[in-house]
């Protein structure tokens, strides 16, 4: 094992890829000559050279569109963009041909494509740049999403998307890139689809993703102090989501709280609910709760971030009214 950096991981999944694979290619917004905005590719165009990491102009439609040719022809783009409120502008190409294309083809193009960068908030970045994209992707068909929450599995799942003949959303957080863990040494992957249980419990079922696992940790490590034993699930994919791992937590613990960095209304958080609901019902002695963003764009100040976000103590709210306790 080694301690890295979460870019580092990252940067470590690409370069492999590229080395093992000479149709992978990076393209974005500063990834070659500036080595990256928050310097995940940095040292890669000195290695591969400007025909695999590849500046581009910042026009996230045309790269996009470009990367799905370039799929349709063999090779294996990664397409970072600098973060995914920008694939906004970028979004035709995303659902309407990369996620498409296989089926309205009849299966003669796979599009073997990794969109990458960050998503949700980072601070101070106000209403146009702190959102959450995950459940809007993983609502379409075709597509598959990923959100890691540690450089171990950044690593393993990035690897795994790449060698992927479908095209995969694979969200980071800005907020991360820094963060250091361990990671075993050489070549790993970890399966796309498939939930890590970060903790064992019998009490309550803590489910979250990316960044936030953070905030579904710290909650449980608190309610622990009082003797409460939850369960974390890390779901690591939200398409597909790994149902059949949060089942079998919930059957167990027969409370669930779902914590997401999202806003309310259709959100990953709802889906499980429906889930839980519709093939654990019986085992349930509380209704779901769901800890989310709240249902406005993010302002800019810190006092509303600070009260926006997901957090610790509104998560221990949630699994004490969901145990009964005060």
């Amino acid at each position: 094992m080694k301690e890295v950096q979460f870019r580092e991981a990252l940067r470590e999944a690409m370069s492999e890829e590229m080395r093992r694979d000479e149709t992978v290619f990076l393209m974005g917004e500063e990834v070659a000559e500036y080595n990256g905005a928050y310097k995940v590719s940095q040292g890669m165009l000195d290695e591969f050279g400007e025909k695999r990491v590849i500046d581009t102009p910042i026009a996230e439609l045309g790269f996009a569109g470009i990367g799905v040719g370039a799929a349709m022809n063999g090779l294996r783009p990664i397409v970072e963009f600098m973060t995914f409120n920008f694939s906004l502008v970028a979004i035709d190409q995303v659902i309407n041909s990369a996620a498409k294309m296989y089926q309205m083809s009849g299966g003669q193009f796979n599009i073997p494509m990794v969109f990458r960068g960050p998503t949700g908030s980072a601070g101070q970045l106000a209403a146009q740049h702190s959102q959450a994209f995950e459940n809007w992707y993983a609502n379409c068909p075709g597509l598959k999403v990923v959100v890691p929450s540690n450089p171990a599995d950044a690593k393993g799942l990035l690897k795994s998307a790449i060698r992927d003949n479908d095209p995969v959303i694979f969200m980071e957080s800005e907020q991360m890139y820094g963060d250091k863990g361990m990671i075993p040494e050489g070549e790993y992957l970890i399966p796309i689809g498939k939930a890590d249980v970060v903790r064992k419990g019998k009490d309550v079922t803590i489910v979250s993703f990316g960044k936030i696992m953070k905030v579904a940790n710290a909650a449980a490590k608190e309610l622990a102090k009082e003797g409460i034993e939850a369960e974390v699930i890390d779901l690591r994919t939200v398409r597909p989501i790994d149902y059949a791992t949060v089942i079998e937590s919930v059957k167990k613990t027969n409370r669930m709280v779902v914590v997401e960095e999202a806003w309310p209304l259709a959100s990953i958080s709802t889906e499980l609910t429906y889930s839980v609901q519709k093939d654990a019902f019986d085992y349930m002695d509380a209704p779901v709760k769901r800890v989310t963003c709240q249902d406005t764009p993010l302002a800019y100040a810190p006092t509303f971030v600070e009260e926006w976000l997901p957090n610790v103590e509104r998560t221990v709210e949630a699994v004490k009214s969901v145990l009964y306790v005060k």
